[in-house]
């Protein structure tokens, strides 16, 4: 087998001091952070998809990397793209990969030849998988560039184009269950709209519930165990996605009967798309239960779009880890770098470089988050802020008891209610001081 990343060697944990840039300087696997591993809080997975297909190419230019393993032949370009993503992810020493079916077998002629080429490079992918050892945190089908999804998969307006995308989801989560995937996510990419003049987004939803419920179905036939999850995205590259934002894609799920079946896959760069910060989101999420799995990448403030870049944001990292520690830590998915490298970044080493740099900003911030989460400083804020919900008068509104005749004679009885400060200021500062 050929040797595709060989100015690299096995990535190592050499601490803060280690003037080796391939090498970690916070993130070690085995290091226990509140009792557990800190392979096991994060369960990093890589991305088929930008890390090994993402050629630099975006919107206004064609691709600008050259990668040994992208040759003409396609069935070579398959098996050499496979070697070499898990002689990439095993030097990296991560856990988990996530791909779409069409990362990894392009699409053929026909629907019979794409799945013949999906067929023969899985069989590569499980053998890589069991003499490396990497798992396969979730599956997921592209349903968006081909030119028969251009007005939609499951909310297309031809029952045709529906159900090849049924066949398509099918087909993925057999896939996946071979592979011994964790989950599969539903990412709606082109589920929404240009226009609401040749759109009936009602009758579009509900086909949209009812693809989802079919992929419940088959996912109960094939006795497949993963987690399904389904991808907040509010635009880009249609004018206005379902899948907008969590609390769309909650109230979706809530309104069709799928909240028992489906879980959120966050991505950052999505939630600041949708006028939201990543930690809104995350607390979002988690408050409601249905936080599963996180696309773990960062966009541009100045930009308009999907950028996808890694995250080196400490203060992020540590507050999207805090979140995640208050609801007990991963039960499924994981931090899935859905990220890539920048155009000018054309050297394959640059993969390493922005891997390690991602990993090692979260380490750094689940260190921050254990000793927040360990000292309670603003837990102990909170439940100041928030005591007279403690009380019995407090209980009584919480519980369901109170009326608006128990508000009034409190009212009347106690007089004007005193603010308190909220201490933002003082809060932040105290954040300043577990990151730095």
């Amino acid at each position: 087998m050929a040797e595709y990343f060989p100015t690299v060697k096995k990535i190592k944990f050499e601490g803060p001091d280690t003037r080796n840039p391939l090498s970690f300087k916070h993130y070690n696997p085995k290091e226990k952070v509140l009792g557990k591993p800190m392979a096991e809080h994060f369960r990093f997975a890589v991305s088929y998809w930008h890390t090994f297909k993402g050629l630099g190419q975006d919107p206004f230019g064609l691709p600008t990397m050259i990668r040994s393993y992208d040759v003409a032949d396609v069935d070579q370009m398959m098996e050499k793209t496979m070697e070499a993503a898990f002689e990439f992810m095993s030097k990296l020493g991560v856990g988990y990969w996530c791909f779409h079916d069409s990362d990894v077998a392009p699409e053929g002629a026909d629907i019979h030849e794409s799945r013949a080429r999906l067929d023969k490079v899985v069989k590569q992918a499980k053998k890589l998988q069991n003499d490396t050892g990497i798992k396969l945190l979730w599956g997921t089908c592209n349903l968006f560039s081909h030119r028969r999804f251009m007005s939609g998969a499951a909310t297309n307006p031809d029952p045709a184009i529906f159900a090849y995308a049924g066949a398509k989801v099918k087909k993925a989560l057999e896939v996946t269950k071979y592979l011994g995937g964790e989950g599969y996510t539903f990412w709606g990419g082109r589920e929404g709209y240009e226009t609401l003049l040749n759109t009936d987004m009602g009758r579009e939803l509900d086909h949209l519930a009812r693809f989802l419920h079919m992929a419940v179905d088959y996912k109960k036939q094939i006795k497949f165990k993963g987690q399904f999850y389904i991808e907040p995205k509010p635009k880009e590259p249609t004018k206005h996605q379902y899948d907008f934002d969590a609390a769309s894609c909650h109230a979706f799920l809530l309104k069709y009967g799928l909240d028992k079946h489906l879980k959120l896959n966050l991505e950052a760069n999505h939630c600041t798309l949708a006028g939201h910060s990543f930690l809104h989101e995350l607390e979002y999420a988690s408050a409601n239960g249905i936080l599963g799995s996180v696309d773990a990448n960062r966009g541009d403030e100045l930009l308009g779009w999907d950028t996808d870049q890694f995250p080196t944001n400490i203060y992020e990292t540590t507050m999207a880890m805090y979140t995640i520690l208050k609801m007990g830590g991963f039960t499924t998915g994981g931090l899935n770098f859905d990220a890539k490298i920048r155009r000018q970044s054309i050297d394959p080493q640059d993969l390493f470089h922005a891997h390690i740099g991602a990993m090692d900003a979260f380490a750094r911030g689940l260190k921050g988050a254990a000793k927040m989460h360990k000292d309670g400083a603003f837990a102990k804020h909170l439940k100041q802020r928030y005591a007279g919900w403690d009380t019995a008068f407090g209980k009584k509104i919480e519980s369901g008891k109170a009326t608006f005749d128990d508000m009034e004679a409190y009212t009347l009885k106690n007089g004007e209610p005193q603010p308190k400060s909220g201490q933002q200021e003082y809060l932040e500062n105290v954040l300043n001081e577990y990151i730095v």
